[in-house]
């Protein structure tokens, strides 16, 4: 399966990726950041997979998303029959389930399926215990119980368990399959009927309390629901997406775990939440922001777990060999241990949005952005590993920069339009000595742009974001000059690249990689931004074209395989669909005027 040819189905606590050939070949048990149990999306379906689909295989003729919800609806048509699956999982109770109900449409289908669980990223094969429709099964901590009208049957040599029946017309045939920590009792049995009703029911509700009136509804309706499914309901943290090690670089090393929650998403995930009208969301992701935060805030992190931990240890699992044989795969992510003072100015920026959009203010919240506005006045300075988290040497990155800017600037609105008490005076100084500090190192005169870092002769599409954050207006000339440089400079085939990682080796790593797709959606803003509106249009609607069938966007895109390349679904680029959809519709709640 391609990276497109999977589709999403999840609980607000974790997901699994669905193939169109009707196999399920990536679920993590409990929550997102758990060890798979199905990891044949990193390996061969021996890494553990749950297909279930009509007898000869192949991929299935249609598919689609209920409307407004994430359950999936999956059509094979066959000269004797037709056949519907649905996935889905149901909002959490005792524990998680998958459910997946069989429909006959026409005529009579034969039916397969074949259950392969493998715990620990497919490392642990589990102890298996048959009875007629039911399976049961263990390994070290984890148990699963897999319940259907359909007789199971045990390949003993293979570790597996498969099934074949006959659905006919007008017929259902459930499956649920349920996970539990294997020293508690077994949860109580579940409806597989009435899940459906609950899921579609929870669905709906939420996105009946959308607000979006602009342009693209059906886009940004997708869009929201996906990120609705990227987030850990239990603490209102939002993960990056779904996966791990999903490569940037088909047979590369570019692989990364992203089942994780970035500082650095909060202002662009508030902005997409808000200007929705899903208040309670963002009131959730800023309480997880300030748990999270809290501390020191010299040891404040890039990124955290859905609980708010800070330890992410990365390893690799060197059993499998990566998405189509692009090892490593990687568990964890040692970009926590960098500095990224880009953060800092993220962080304050989207508790100053969450306030202007209307979120009581929070004395906690405001005594954390003193703290950090404090150690950033001594810190803006240093040289860091910037917001693309490279592992080469740290550098004076232009965007790290103008986030502490941004964070100088946030902190004196709030004091001059919310009465909060701070030192203004002082902060606007800094503000003016940052200002002025990168348009004289960080500026090319010459070429009329601004630079990836200090002293660079080279770009990157973080610029993009300058007028958007309000460093400069989108009308003055170094702005145009800049966005004319990275269309000259980081456009491929009509989208962004995020920097071109073969002409300054800035990150440390071989290879190259696709075309990031946030990045992109970020000079469809600047171009709007401009007064440019049918251009950015243009690009926006080549964006979108680029979703799967089912409306998904992956983190990158490679254009010269035509593929979708990273991780999948990637909240960022989802988050900037809502965005620029909201700005093509000529709200820009997230800009500012300098």
């Amino acid at each position: 399966m391609r990276i497109e040819d999977y589709a999403l189905i999840g609980d607000m606590q974790t997901a699994a990726l669905v193939g169109r050939d009707g196999s399920v070949d990536w679920l993590c048990l409990p929550r997102f950041d758990s060890p798979a149990c199905f990891a044949a999306l990193l390996d061969a379906p021996e890494a553990g997979r749950w297909l279930l689909a009509p007898a000869g295989g192949g991929a299935c003729t249609s598919r689609r998303y209920r409307p407004d919800t994430l359950i999936l609806e999956t059509v094979w048509e066959r000269d004797g029959g037709a056949v519907r699956v649905l996935d889905l999982m149901p909002p959490r109770g005792e524990a998680p389930d998958v459910v997946r109900i069989v429909q006959g449409l026409r005529g009579r289908v034969e039916m397969r399926t074949e259950l392969l669980l493998r715990f620990g990223y497919g490392h642990d094969v589990p102890w298996l215990r048959h009875d007629g429709g039911e399976l049961a099964a263990i390994a070290g901590p984890d148990a699963a119980w897999l319940r259907t009208p359909v007789e199971l049957r045990p390949d003993e040599d293979a570790h597996r368990t498969t099934g074949a029946f006959t659905v006919t017309e007008g017929e259902e045939v459930p499956f649920v399959l349920t996970w539990q920590q294997s020293w508690l009792p077994r949860p109580a049995p579940v409806d597989a009927r009435a899940s459906l009703k609950d899921a579609e029911r929870a669905w709906k509700d939420w996105m009946r309390r959308c607000r979006y009136g602009g342009g693209y509804a059906d886009a940004v309706r997708t869009s929201l629901v996906t990120l609705k499914a990227l987030t850990y309901a239990p603490t209102g943290g939002l993960v990056a997406a779904a996966t791990t090690s999903l490569p940037e670089d088909l047979g590369g090393s570019r692989n990364w775990d992203y089942r994780y929650c970035w500082l650095r998403d909060a202002s662009f995930t508030l902005q997409a939440l808000m200007s929705a009208g899903y208040d309670a969301e963002a009131r959730a992701w800023r309480d997880w922001l300030l748990r999270a935060a809290a501390g020191h805030p010299a040891d404040l992190q890039i990124m955290y777990t859905v609980e708010g931990a800070r330890r992410i240890p990365e390893w690799t699992a060197d059993w499998l060999s990566g998405y189509e044989d692009s090892p490593p795969v990687r568990v964890g992510n040692a970009a926590t241990g960098q500095l990224q003072l880009d953060v800092y100015g993220e962080t304050l920026d989207c508790l100053h949005l969450a306030r202007r959009c209307g979120l009581a203010v929070d004395e906690e919240a405001w005594d954390l952005q003193n703290g950090l506005m404090s150690y950033l006045e001594g810190a803006w300075r240093s040289p860091d590993n910037g917001l693309w988290e490279t592992r080469g040497p740290r550098r004076n990155f232009v965007h790290s920069k103008v986030l502490a800017w941004v964070a100088a600037d946030r902190m004196i609105q709030a004091v001059e339009t919310l009465s909060l008490e701070g030192p203004a005076d002082r902060w606007r100084a800094l503000r003016d000595e940052i200002h002025d500090d990168v348009c004289a190192h960080g500026y090319d005169q010459d070429r009329n742009t601004f630079t990836q870092y200090y002293g660079s002769a080279g770009l990157d599409a973080s610029l993009l974001l300058i007028p958007r954050l309000g460093f400069l207006p989108a009308g003055d000339p170094r702005v145009k000059g800049t966005v004319e440089a990275v269309r000259r400079e980081l456009v491929e085939d009509g989208l962004v690249l995020r920097y071109r990682p073969e002409k300054e080796r800035v990150d440390g790593l071989p290879g190259r990689e696709g075309t990031f797709l946030a990045c992109s959606f970020w000079l469809a803003d600047a171009l709007a931004m401009e007064g440019r509106e049918d251009e950015a249009r243009e690009l926006f609607e080549r964006l979108l074209s680029l979703r799967n069938d089912v409306g998904l966007l992956a983190e990158e895109y490679d254009t010269s395989r035509s593929r979708q390349v990273g991780n999948f679904p990637q909240a960022f680029s989802h988050v900037s669909v809502v965005n620029t959809a909201g700005a093509l519709a000529g709200r820009h709640p997230g800009t500012r005027t300098p």
